[in-house]
């Protein structure tokens, strides 16, 4: 990796919230789509998506000068690979990056670690998210980028063949049927909020949806699934949680956490910025290995690996 200019870095980082809205615009706007049959030019594709052209010309020039959409000529726009995925699920997680978690995160402060988004909305992420369905539906869509490669690991995970998986906030149940998908074997529970969007039939008839709330209870089975849910959580509620399914579990009951452990040092990871939204959504964190074998330990489980990207162990 070429080494960067010191004001190169500092640069790249004080523009962020610019390259964050104009991204949440466009994602909004579905600039993508009205691109996806070729270059068109800017005008053409204002009044397609409703925007001011010269606007959306800025915008766009903008956003070209990192790889997202190009500028083949003046004024003539097509997308790239970067901005065809606004296309599908990150154009939701631009949206809720630009948008409400943008609002959240620019109250962020050092002094008491508290979450800003209660501050900033009058209420917690969660109910607010039920408030408002739209929002819920684009967070649900956001939720499953990334599921192909949690759903290798899952797969990958060794399996007896006959199990009962409970996913435990488990969405549209996505991962469950990508897991199942490749275990004919497996049957599942998607378990999770009343008002997760979901489309039941898609769930098939190996999987139900069950609806609940899993600091009070969750369904019996033989292996629970907790995919980057713990995160969402200080270490209180999150191990609260994980008692929870300790409560329900038989002896030996695993485990699965595809979730990411922090590395030390300067090495650069994702979870070390996302570390700071889940800190001002809900006072949520992202942990390293010895974080994750403490909350385990607490809680009643025995850790069996602790890697990056999925964490596993079982109930004692």
């Amino acid at each position: 990796m070429s080494e960067l200019p010191p004001e190169s870095r500092i640069w790249n980082l004080v523009r962020g919230a610019l390259g964050t809205r104009a991204l949440a615009l466009v994602a909004d706007l579905r600039v993508a789509d009205a691109l996806a049959t070729g270059p068109r030019p800017v005008e053409a594709v204002a009044r397609t998506v409703g925007a001011d052209p010269d606007t959306l010309r800025r915008l766009l020039r903008a956003l070209a000068s990192d790889g997202v959409f190009a500028e083949d000529e003046p004024g003539m726009f097509r997308n790239t690979p970067a901005s065809e995925l606004l296309r599908g699920g990150w154009g939701d997680f631009a949206h809720l990056f630009g948008g409400v978690w943008l609002r959240t995160v620019s109250e962020l402060d050092a002094g008491t670690g508290a979450p800003t988004f209660p501050r900033a909305f009058g209420t917690d992420f969660w109910t607010w998210l039920a408030e408002h369905p739209d929002e819920r539906a684009a967070f649900d869509r956001a939720m499953e980028q990334g599921k192909e490669r949690r759903a290798e690991r899952l797969i990958a995970a060794g399996w007896r063949g006959d199990e009962v998986v409970v996913d435990v906030g488990g969405g549209n149940g996505t991962l469950l049927v990508e897991l199942l998908r490749r275990h004919p074997g497996l049957r599942g529970i998607v378990f999770d909020l009343p008002e997760t969007n979901r489309d039941e039939a898609v769930l098939g008839d190996r999987i139900e949806f069950v609806a609940g709330d899993f600091f009070e209870y969750v369904p019996a089975g033989d292996v629970y699934v907790l995919s980057t849910i713990l995160h969402d959580w200080p270490d209180e509620q999150a191990a609260t949680i994980l008692r929870t399914i300790r409560a329900a579990a038989p002896a030996g009951a695993r485990l699965l956490l595809p979730d990411a452990v922090v590395p030390s040092g300067n090495e650069p990871h994702g979870a070390k910025w996302l570390d700071l939204l889940l800190l001002a959504l809900f006072a949520g964190r992202e942990r390293n290995e010895a974080q994750w074998r403490g909350l385990l330990d607490e809680a009643g489980f025995e850790p069996v690996r602790v890697e990056d990207g999925l964490i596993e162990a079982r109930s004692r």
